[in-house]
């Protein structure tokens, strides 16, 4: 599949917030593993040559440790490796970050609850991306019962939101009924979860729930599945290789193109520290899958 004259704009576009974006975007989670920042630098202007204008974030991607807990040397934060790449940041450019989970070298992760915690994370979000605002910010939540309930922790950043340090929420690793339950304090212009051709595929139904109310859905992990940070796997399934077989691509362009099947509400943000892997990443943009592929893949 050429790939030299794919940008991501062959994606489509939705409208996310107050900004019309590429569905194919861009997730920063794996720049900071790669020692040198130059390499992290190259790689996001590149995603911007290539159409990219939909920028995944946060402040505890951050190498050593953090997420992917790899690397040495001094600290790699995403969030300041975007702001030395691209700022003055372009018009057309969203930036989502998330907070919840937070990352201190000494302690490792913490959450924040309480109103003080939520707005410190979104500060340093501002400080470390250069910004008087943030774009878009995801609540990520935890697989367990918090001390804190949502509502209230919502309602913490949609006031944030009131007083203009962020422009639009989201939720991440979020349920249906979280929707629900902060319907009535800001809108919910994206859900941020793990979903994939072959991950979580249970949560169906969510994805088109999100589709109807008019709410983006952005996967991520769309190429990791249940690997999540360990990465994609060397081997697909039958389905995947025989379709990237067919069309002479690679399975994690099928996995790309795969999910930017699953409708116009759902944006991709595959995310590598890799200039190649990054140009084969966005020309999945230009990949229709036939519905004789989509039956085959499930």
């Amino acid at each position: 599949m050429p790939t030299d004259e794919i940008t991501a704009a062959a994606a489509g576009t939705w409208t996310l917030g107050d900004h019309t974006v590429n569905r194919l975007g861009f997730g920063s989670m794996r720049i900071t593993a790669h020692p040198d920042p130059d390499r992290a630098v190259a790689v996001l202007r590149r995603a911007v040559e290539l159409g990219v204008n939909h920028i995944d974030t946060a402040a505890f991607y951050v190498s050593p440790g953090g997420t992917l807990g790899v690397g040495t040397g001094p600290a790699r934060y995403a969030t300041e490796l975007i702001r030395a790449a691209l700022a003055p940041y372009p018009e057309d450019l969203l930036i989502a970050t998330k907070v919840g989970p937070g990352y201190d070298p000494g302690d490792g992760f913490t959450e924040a609850l309480t109103r003080a915690q939520l707005r410190a994370q979104v500060e340093e979000n501002l400080r470390r991306l250069g910004r008087d605002h943030l774009d878009l910010v995801n609540l990520r939540l935890y697989n367990r019962p918090s001390a804190v309930p949502l509502a209230e922790r919502f309602g913490a950043l949609a006031d944030l939101r009131a007083a203009g340090l962020i422009r639009h929420l989201g939720l991440s690793n979020a349920r249906p009924e979280h929707l629900d339950e902060v319907r009535d304090i800001a809108p919910v212009v994206c859900v941020q979860n793990s979903y994939g051709v072959d991950a979580y595929r249970e949560d169906d139904g969510f994805v088109r729930l999100c589709g109807e109310r008019g709410i983006a859905y952005v996967p991520f992990f769309a190429l990791a599945g249940t690997r999540r940070e360990a990465g994609a796997p060397a081997e697909a399934n039958a389905a995947v290789e025989s379709v990237a077989r067919a069309h002479g691509v690679t399975t994690h362009q099928v996995r790309l193109a795969w999910t930017l099947h699953q409708g116009p509400h759902v944006l991709a943000i595959p995310g590598t520290g890799d200039p190649e892997h990054l140009v084969a990443n966005v020309a999945a943009a230009g990949l229709r899958l036939t519905p004789e592929d989509l039956a085959q893949l499930g």
